[in-house]
């Protein structure tokens, strides 16, 4: 069993929903995102995202854009994005981590590379937003001889004629996108989340967790609510941004995982 499953387990035992939080690596420099990373499951995180910073981030919004420049002009690269992970792992084994991010700098790296490093790490999970399910010979059908999982994306325009394709591989979770466009812009609507996310359980059964759109404890337990649990990355990013001490960034944090725990 993955950490990732054994994670859900656990939750579903303690009738719990998750909360997943989402972090730049390197954000805003190397040690200070260490120091987060570290202190995200006592913050209640029950499952780290894990972001590779990147040039060119489609999906991405603002916030989380200057967030990957800001660890690149720091001097964050992939290797020592793993490196965090491998810190991580040497005072915490079971907190499952997703790395997210984009295809470009596995491909550099290679994809075999990549892999054997990202287990050996400690990585979980992966989500790369721009390798549809038409590539999953590229990363998605590899990384299961490593054990790990490829967490797909579903969206309010994956309709059930797309559906079976976007399932077929995924594995660990389904991560629906709670709002059409890019991170940290709209609102997430619980009303509308609802029907997509039972529409989608219906068709698997894999937990659904939902992002974008959630900035605060309430709508974490909206959201969480309607679905296995909610992801939160830009409102926490945008606490990192604004120089808040670690302490702040992570009692923030505390909050918003409070609030998806009530649901």
């Amino acid at each position: 069993m993955s950490r990732i499953d054994a994670k859900f387990a656990q939750l579903r035992a303690e009738g719990r929903k998750a909360f997943v939080s989402y972090v730049m690596a390197g954000d805003p420099d190397y040690e200070t995102s260490l120091e987060i990373v570290k202190g995200l499951p006592a913050a209640g995180v029950d499952i780290i995202e894990l972001g590779m910073p990147f040039t060119d981030p489609m999906a991405d919004g603002l916030t989380i854009q200057a967030a990957g420049q800001r660890a690149l002009d720091g001097g964050q690269t992939l290797e020592k994005t793993l490196d965090i992970v491998r810190a991580l792992r040497k005072v915490d084994n079971t907190t499952p981590v997703v790395m997210m991010g984009y295809y470009n700098p596995i491909y550099s790296r290679g994809v075999t590379r990549f892999l054997s490093d990202a287990r050996e790490a400690g990585i979980d999970g992966l989500i790369v937003v721009d390798l549809p399910p038409e590539e999953d010979s590229e990363l998605c059908i590899p990384a299961r001889d490593y054990d790990i999982n490829f967490i797909r994306l579903a969206t309010p325009t994956t309709d059930n004629a797309r559906l079976p394709t976007v399932l077929q591989n995924t594995s660990g979770f389904v991560y629906y996108v709670s709002v059409n466009g890019i991170t940290g812009t709209a609102a997430a609507s619980a009303a509308a989340v609802g029907p997509e996310v039972a529409r989608i359980k219906a068709a698997t059964d894999l937990p659904v967790i939902v992002g974008f759109g959630i900035r605060s404890p309430e709508a974490a337990e909206s959201i969480a609510g309607v679905a296995d649990g909610c992801v939160i990355g830009s409102a926490i990013v945008a606490q990192i941004a604004d120089g808040k001490p670690v302490s702040e960034v992570l009692s923030f944090v505390a909050d918003l995982a409070a609030g998806a725990h009530r649901a």
